[in-house]
């Protein structure tokens, strides 16, 4: 039985990473997404680039990357889906979590 993957990565956001990790100009395991207290709603997501695999990441492979979850995010971003959108005034990455039950107004940050 194969178990689902707790993140799920569009290929928009895909090919963004590639293209950030072929611009860092060193190598990588891939990128990692964490959480982090912050913001009027209480969590923030984080992204950073991931020299090395910790021992407890969880790994999700998918479109051609690599992504890590940091343990201490894993039970607050299950199911959610990571996408890549470009609109006129801005960019950036878009978590789609099923878990959230609330946004600040500015959506910079959620809780569960």
């Amino acid at each position: 039985m194969e178990l689902k993957a707790p993140i799920s990565i569009t290929e928009s956001a895909a090919a963004r990473v590639r293209t950030m990790l072929e611009k860092r100009g060193k190598p990588s395991a891939g990128v990692r997404i964490g959480v982090r207290s912050k913001g009027c709603s209480g969590m923030q997501y984080t992204l950073e680039y991931a020299d090395e695999k910790s021992p407890f990441d969880e790994v999700v492979e998918q479109n051609g990357i690599t992504v890590l979850i940091d343990p201490k995010a894993a039970m607050f971003i299950f199911g959610t889906e990571m996408d890549w959108v470009e609109e006129k005034m801005q960019s950036g990455f878009v978590f789609r979590n099923p878990n959230e039950k609330g946004r600040c107004g500015c959506g910079e940050s959620f809780h569960v």
